[in-house]
């Protein structure tokens, strides 16, 4: 059933001018001889050039009665009515081959780039889909810029074969089959052109159609159906709603416009560099061509999905399939960033069995086909500045779709994205305060937009060590016998290594350093010499850990550090005061808590170290008969306290993080334990820098608060954790006016809440008959920590007086 083939073009008998497209493909080679070409074609310019095309490469011993023309639906285009002719070839028998052919179009070389521009939207849209009038421009004045694609070629019989494996059984009919063979050919399409194009443009098609056909979806949603008592066409409707929901649907036009978008918003603050390590960049590479890769980013600003997103298209690296909150599905922004890759999710679905059907088979299908991943696994922005505790979710469906055997291996990224400064910050500080979140709208996203056009400093993103679900979990094992609480656990540890990950990937910056010190004096106002001394022991401190750096530390001389004062005083964080003889610096009235947020992206570096402070305190007091029993009880019970607020190891690595901590100081600091407490004050002594005053005292003086509340409530009365927590910021604000509360960054809404979850981990909240006697013992433990905290700063002021070294 061979159409006659149209003698060849000259306007478009060949391509060239541009070396980075390659030449025209080779003629498919057919056992038998006999070709079926399926031909892509968006009009009647397309399907001319390749039918021009087949007839110009055909070979001389081709005959040309052994070669068919089928026109299969446009994937670009949307659907339409597959050739009559498809049906009957496939059922013929003489297995002829199908070789797919499409044409492609390229957008314009702009430095050194194809890359579609915001200008392109001006200009008849997106140049890799033209329409009538832009392909014969092309065509005519830029034939580089078109590229007839061919796709593997297959012959009948292996198409036959693998739609008889997809549907499940041997249909031993045709029934089904055209449109098998006409969405496998357009993804041998979608494969070849992007060998052309690169990995950036990596995206999948046909997701719906794909997986609402599928049997094992198909009878998951019929068992639905029966347990609900509804019938199986409603089923069926609801979870291809919820799939339209949820699924992002890429555009590789809109892709480029986004990132566009995102560059020329971040640039505007940050400057155009994203700063990373190149060979990071090649590693991951090396691990997209092998195994569905899942990055785990930190949430610390709402640039942080455009910023990654930017960096591997720049490096031409494959768009993630982001999970997005739902609220973030607002006219414009939402449908557009769907197409650039962002699936948007429910915040609760806990009761619809079927929403977390498609979900689960939605995630088992990007796993499956190795496309990358990408969510916050803190799932929201943090709103301290340092990690959150890790939600388990979307990390859940992942783990369970690699041990349904959807993949050999999945590999997690932690990265870490990091910023001089925020403009966020100043509504994290707010909301501290006990104020409401804004809701995520257009204007708001207008409000972010004018937010960027103040200089913040640069962009660091980092990538820690991958974690292997393979070498972590063991192979996957779909027929073995789930035990939900091996399997718990190994999800809670996971998630647990991915954020001590994240925390060692992430670099220190200047800025998080001088807000560091700046709080650990309080109130008191410092010149640029003074920073200088603030900063020396931190500075001392983070080059013998050899710890990493955004930028080389130029925090030892005036100029380096009156740089960074100045960019704080800019961007209001800090007050300058030179109307007398040298001009000094303090933190701003109601900047405390943004200071904290920039000390708290760095904190995990130091807290071990002011642990280790408060043990040896204790140690050296008068009550205290074992020291070295007391140190570690005293130790570990600071880790229990602290449990919500940071990643502390397993016990034995975390006496083990101590003992490194304090050999950095004295090698044999284990002897003094042995000795009179004198000795353990000499120990003290030598730590440089003191920590515990600036790490510690927020936490605890926060807690105290909670504690505090607690007590003076009625143990009897159930908890109203919302009225609770907003008569603990009345008491914070009056403890702090008292000065009972040192630091004005332990009034936090934020820390509040945790050690309410503290409180409840304990039994605090629930009545009992010694409820008021274990509130009262909780508050004095932290009183009593509290204390030492106290004697840690009386020793830094001592230092600094020279009354020790």
């Amino acid at each position: 059933m061979a159409e006659p083939i149209a003698p060849a073009a000259p306007e478009l008998a060949g391509i060239a001018g541009d070396t980075s497209i390659p030449l025209e493909p080779d003629w498919p080679t057919a056992a038998n001889g006999r070709i079926s070409f399926l031909i892509e074609a968006t009009g009647r310019l397309e399907e001319r050039m390749l039918r021009s095309w087949i007839a110009r490469a055909r070979p001389d011993d081709h005959p040309a009665d052994q070669v068919e023309i089928l026109r299969i639906p446009s994937a670009r285009r949307g659907r339409s009515d597959i050739d009559p002719g498809l049906e009957p070839t496939l059922a013929a028998g003489d297995d002829p081959l199908m070789a797919p052919l499409r044409v492609a179009w390229f957008p314009a070389t702009r430095d050194g780039q194809r890359t579609a521009r915001l200008s392109d939207i001006l200009k008849l849209g997106d140049p890799r889909d033209p329409g009538f009038l832009r392909t014969r421009w092309v065509s005519r004045n830029s034939p580089e810029r078109c590229r007839i694609v061919a796709g593997e070629p297959a012959p009948a019989s292996d198409l036959r074969q693998r739609w008889r494996q997809a549907a499940g059984g041997d249909m031993g009919s045709t029934i089904g089959l055209a449109d098998f063979v006409a969405r496998q050919a357009a993804l041998a399409l979608e494969r070849a052109e992007r060998r052309l194009r690169g990995a950036r443009y990596k995206v999948p098609r046909f997701v719906s159609d794909e997986l609402l056909s599928r049997p094992a979806f198909r009878g998951e949603l019929a068992g639905l159906a029966r347990s609900l008592g509804k019938n199986d066409s409603s089923i069926s409707k609801e979870a291809a709603g919820y799939l339209k929901e949820i699924a992002a649907s890429h555009s590789p036009f809109v892709i480029d416009l986004i990132v566009q978008l995102w560059t020329f918003m971040y640039s505007r603050a940050y400057g155009p560099v994203l700063h990373h390590v190149p060979a990071q960049i090649e590693n991951l590479r090396g691990q997209l061509q092998q195994h569905p890769v899942v990055f785990l980013p930190t949430h610390k600003s709402n640039l942080d999905h455009g910023v990654l997103q930017a960096l591997l298209h720049q490096n031409g690296l494959p768009p993630n399939h982001t999970a997005g909150g739902i609220n973030m599905n607002f006219f414009p922004l939402g449908p557009l960033i769907r197409r650039s890759g962002i699936f948007f999710i429910r915040r609760t679905f806990k009761d619809n069995p079927v929403y977390k059907a498609v979900l689960r088979h939605y995630i088992d299908y990007l796993i499956e086909k190795r496309f990358s991943l990408e969510w916050y696994i803190e799932g929201g922005r943090s709103r301290s500045g340092k990690l959150l505790p890790p939600r388990f979710g979307m990390l859940a469906y992942v783990v369970d779709a690699y041990r349904r055997g959807c993949s050999e291996d999945v590999h997690l990224v932690p990265v870490s994205i990091c910023y001089d400064q925020i403009s966020d910050v100043g509504d994290y500080a707010n909301e501290a305060r006990g104020g409401t979140k804004e809701t995520e709208g257009f204007f708001w996203f207008l409000k972010i937009l004018r937010r960027m056009s103040r200089k913040m400093g640069k962009i660091v993103i980092r990538f820690g060590e991958p974690i292997s679900l393979a070498a972590t979990l063991g192979p996957p094992n779909p027929e073995a016998e789930p035990n939900p609480d091996e399997q718990s656990l190994a999800l809670q540890k996971l998630a647990f290594e991915v954020c001590v990950r994240i925390n060692q990937a992430t670099p220190i910056t200047p800025i998080s350093l001088v807000c560091l010190a700046l709080l650990g004096r309080g109130d008191r106002a410092l010149t640029s010499a003074e920073m200088v001394e603030a900063l020396a022991n931190l500075v001392g401190y983070v080059e013998r850990r050899g710890l990493a750096t955004t930028e080389p530390l130029d925090l030892s001389s005036e100029k380096g550090v009156a740089t960074i004062l100045e960019e704080l005083t800019e961007g209001g964080l800090l007050v300058r005061y030179d109307a007398g003889p040298e001009a000094v610096y303090r933190i701003g009235d109601d900047q405390h808590l943004a200071a904290a947020y920039y000390r708290n992206s760095v904190i995990h570096y130091f807290v071990a170290g002011a642990i280790c402070e408060l043990a040896l305190l204790r140690a050296a007091e008068d009550d205290v008969e074992d020291q070295r029993h007391e140190f570690w009880d005293m130790a570990m019970g600071l880790r229990d306290l602290l449990k919500f607020e940071f990643f502390f190891e397993e016990k034995d690595i975390f006496r083990d993080d101590l003992r490194r901590e304090l050999s950095l100081h004295d090698p044999n600091w284990e002897s003094a334990l042995d000795e009179e407490p004198e000795a353990l004050v000499e120990l003290l002594q030598t730590i440089r820098p003191f920590s515990a005053h600036r790490i510690l005292r927020p936490f605890l003086e926060a807690y105290r608060v909670v504690a505090d509340a607690l007590v003076q409530s009625d143990p009897d009365n159930p908890m109203d954790e919302p009225a609770f927590l907003n008569s603990s910021l009345a008491l914070g604000g009056q403890y702090a006016l008292q000065r009972h509360v040192k630091r004005q960054e332990s009034i936090s809404k934020v820390l509040f809440a945790t050690a309410l979850k503290l409180a409840r981990n304990r039994g605090l909240l629930d009545p009992a008959p010694d409820l008021q006697q274990r509130r009262e013992a909780f508050a004095e433990e932290l009183s009593a920590a509290i204390r030492r905290v106290d004697a840690v700063e009386a020793l830094m002021r001592a230092r600094q007086a020279g009354l020790f070294d």
